[in-house]
């Protein structure tokens, strides 16, 4: 535990696009928590870093753990190497937070899982979408068995990638270390079929490549649960000409919703058998967004502060990570063997 009498100290390895939102949630929390170093391959991304938050350096993780008294690392690197980073970091008797997904192969999420156990730190996955406005009612009402017996979900991720996007790097859209639309792109909403719905029982998938990269961008997905409901969901990132709707629906016995926009940002169907208080908070809860990430990185962090300090469970720790990650191998699995895949993966 961390106690309050001092900031904690964390790191960033990996200064590409999402660590934008993780060093504007450490400014949130600036009296919390204080950048001490920053990790880059990129040298000339790396010395812009350096420069511009007054922290030091390092082109090497290893050097950085090393050389630094740090309490945790946040992970922002391509997902395929998020293992490796993770278990060097646990070694180090370092906290680990990293970006979705945790990893692009079931083993090796598994074996982050052990490592930071055996390490005695603290392992957190990065959904920061739970935690927008919009998925918080909508957490809620499925807790509280408003729906009755849930019947369909469907969730539709219609965004744009086009081949620029994929050309940034040569890491993007490969198998090792990037994972197509369904791994990378949509794994937030992935994410919500087993946090709100509850255990996957059963996954049927098809996937198609039409871009010019290793991974599908394009992708349908068939979902049976544990609880009886049935769903689906569509992934493409060949929407034209620019990202159109993030979204999913429930229907059940007692209630029917439909949250949309470009990122589940818009409360637009909400009905139910019954009333409650919080039903009015709806139109509330509906924000703008210019970004598919939402405004739940400051939230997020603020959970993780709450642990290191003792005062809280872990949001999302490896073994919650762990679910997402299960339901995207077993997609891909479906869609590489044409059959359908039971979860759990391994007993």
């Amino acid at each position: 535990m961390i106690t309050k009498d001092r900031k904690i100290k964390i790191a960033v390895v990996g200064c590409g696009r999402v660590s934008i939102n993780h060093l504007g949630a450490m400014e949130t929390h600036c009296n919390e928590m204080e950048l001490v170093a920053v990790c880059d391959i990129d040298n000339e991304v790396l010395n812009r870093h350096r420069k511009q938050y007054g922290v030091n350096g390092y082109l090497l993780l290893g050097e950085m753990l090393d050389a630094e008294d740090l309490d945790i690392v946040a992970i922002c690197t391509p997902s395929g190497i998020h293992a490796a980073q993770t278990e060097l970091i646990a070694k180090h008797g370092v906290h680990v937070m990293t970006e979705k997904p945790m990893a692009t192969r079931w083993q090796d999420g598994v074996n982050m899982v052990k490592a930071c156990d055996e390490a005695g730190v603290w392992l957190f996955v990065v959904k920061q979408n739970r935690l927008n406005s919009t998925l918080q009612l909508l957490k809620r009402t499925v807790d509280e068995k408003r729906f009755g017996k849930i019947h369909m979900v469907h969730l539709n991720v219609f965004w744009t990638r086009p081949q620029e996007y994929y050309d940034q790097a040569k890491w993007r859209g490969t198998w090792e270390f990037d994972g197509g639309a369904f791994m990378n792109q949509a794994s937030h909403y992935v994410d919500l079929l087993d946090w709100l719905i509850g255990p996957v029982e059963k996954v049927q998938a098809m996937m198609s490549t039409t871009r010019d990269i290793e991974v599908e961008d394009t992708g349908v997905m068939n979902v049976r649960w544990r609880n009886g409901a049935l769903g689906s969901m569509s992934v493409t990132m060949l929407t034209y000409p620019k990202n159109l709707e993030g979204s999913i629906t429930i229907l059940g016995e007692k209630g029917s919703v439909r949250i949309g926009g470009v990122a589940v940002n818009d409360i637009q169907h909400w009905e139910f058998e019954d009333t409650r208080d919080y039903d009015e908070q709806i139109n509330v809860a509906n924000y703008e967004t210019t970004s598919v990430y939402g405004f739940g990185h400051p939230l997020y962090y603020k959970n993780i502060i709450d642990v290191l300090r003792g005062g809280a469970e872990p949001e999302t720790d490896g073994r919650e990570g762990l679910k997402s990650l299960e339901v995207l191998i077993a997609a891909y699995l479906s869609a590489r063997d044409g059959r359908t895949i039971s979860l759990p993966l391994e007993y």
